[in-house]
Formats: C-alpha cells, structure tokens, sequence
C-alpha cells in the first residue's frame, strides 16, 4: 500500500481533484474524506478492509495530496464544501455512507447543511467541527503564511515532520510519516502547506455548528482518547449536538487513529455502516 495512487482526476472549481475507487461497484457506497495536513493516503487500511463490504470512493482535496496545488487556489473550508458536493454529483452518489477525519468533518458538514447533499449516514473521526480549533502553531503559521512559505527547504522539512508527528500518540512509523509528508516538500508544496492555513477561518464551523441538531440520518462520532490536536471533550460535546448520535473512543490512539488503532477503527465502523440505524 505504499505505492498508493488515485488514477482518476475530476475537474472541480478549485482544480483538479485525484480520485480512485475500490470493491464491487454494485455494492453500498462509502466516501472517505481526510483532514489537513493529509491525504486519502491515511484512509489506505480502513480503505481496504471496507472493500470487502463496500464500493469506497477516495480522494484528495484541492491543494492536498495528488490533486492540483497552484497559487490562488480556493483550499478553504468553504470552498472544499462545494467541491465535495459536485463531486458527489459527478460520482452519481445520491446519498452514500460518509466517513470523514480532521477537517473533512466540517467539509462535508457543510456539503449536508448548507448544499443540500444527502447521506445515509455519517461517521465523524476526530473532527473539526466546532470551536475553538487549530494549534498556536497553526494559527501563527497561518498569519505569517508568507514568510513560513521562504523556509529553507531543511527548516520547512524539520519543523513539518515534527507537526505532523505529533498527531499520533504512539509514534508514525518513519516510512509513514515520510509518506505524509512528501506531497509538502517541494517548493509548491510548501507554499500549498502554509496557504492552507492561511485560508483557514473559524467562521466557517461557526455559521454551523448551531444548526447540528437538524441532522437527522445516523451519525457515528469516532475518537481517539489521546488526541491532543482536537481533544476528546470536543468528540463528547459534538455527540450531544447531534440528535441520536452514537460516541466511541478508542484508548490509545490519538488524532490519527487510522495509524494508533487501525482494527479498532475499522471494527468500528463496520460495525456501525453495516447497520447504522
């Protein structure tokens, strides 16, 4: 799995978007929507295993892993929703299971609440999705993205797998969290790294996030207990948000528990996708 590749592109309003598929077409769908600063790359396992079950639908976002990075690029929140809801229109998918981490959480959020896009049901991993979010450092890298973005290659290199580390609590594998990485190393993926945060903005869960009592399909909150990007008081307080949700923990693992627990995880949410109601 670590020659993980996406071979469908689809031309959104952002830019070109990377996408794959996996398992029998004529099965139940399911989309995985990863956060920042990653890539459909951290769904590989749990991709996998849910074939078995599921036809599941990957890709990365505009400015993010395999997809188009380019300057002026729309990589907010905002605009990431409606690239999530056209291509939910493209695939032909009118109301799939959706499985969503970080800030692919608020992503399709936003397509359910504010585009109309439909799912059967939802499963939010460590999400973002309710304020106050984001890390000091994300915040100062976000203010001063222009000067972050003249790094030295050797300085932008340290200080990245360092914040990227830290969203594991038991410690990435160093071929994985090279992996994670290397679509951030080069010059335009140092800029596309630091204009990410740029054009993060709270505002964007804020005009939200009073309205997660209308959701009304199932909806599973997954999180590790150990997460220190988004802690896990944040999970308790969004699963009494939503009407009827359902909360897990997973001890252990930590912001990124697709690599701390990946059979707890997956169990999880088989158990909840195959009968989510």
């Amino acid at each position: 799995m670590s020659g993980w590749q996406l071979p469908e592109t689809f031309h959104s309003t952002s830019g070109g978007v990377r996408w794959g598929s996996l398992g029998d077409p004529g099965r139940d769908p399911v989309v995985l929507l990863h956060g920042t600063p990653f890539s459909s790359y951290i769904w590989r396992a749990v991709a996998h295993a849910l074939a078995r079950h599921f036809r599941v639908f990957v890709w990365d976002m505009p400015g993010y892993g395999q997809s188009d990075k380019s300057a002026g690029q729309d990589v907010s929140l905002a605009g990431q929703g409606r690239v999530f809801s056209e291509l939910l229109a493209h695939w032909g998918l009118e109301e799939p299971l959706v499985v969503a981490h970080d800030f692919g959480g608020a992503v399709c959020l936003r397509a359910h609440l504010l585009h109309g896009a439909r799912y059967r049901a939802l499963a939010l991993v460590d999400t973002v999705a309710l304020g106050p979010w984001g890390s000091p450092f994300f915040w100062l890298a976000g203010r001063h993205s222009e000067v972050f973005q003249q790094l030295p290659p050797e300085l932008h290199r340290a200080l990245l797998r360092a914040y990227v580390g830290s969203a594991s609590s038991a410690g990435l594998r160093p071929a994985v969290l090279e992996r994670l990485v290397r679509p951030w190393l080069d010059e335009s993926g140092q800029a596309a790294f630091y204009r990410q945060m740029d054009q993060a903005d709270q505002r964007h869960t804020d005009e939200i996030q009073d309205r997660y009592g209308e959701i009304g399909v199932p909806v599973l909150v997954c999180w590790g207990e150990d997460d220190v990007w988004v802690p896990v008081a944040r999970g308790r307080e969004l699963a009494t948000r939503i009407p009827g949700a359902r909360l897990e923990l997973i001890a252990g693992a930590g912001h990124l528990v697709q690599e701390d627990a990946p059979a707890e995880l997956t169990a999880t949410l088989l158990d909840f996708l195959r009968r989510p109601r």
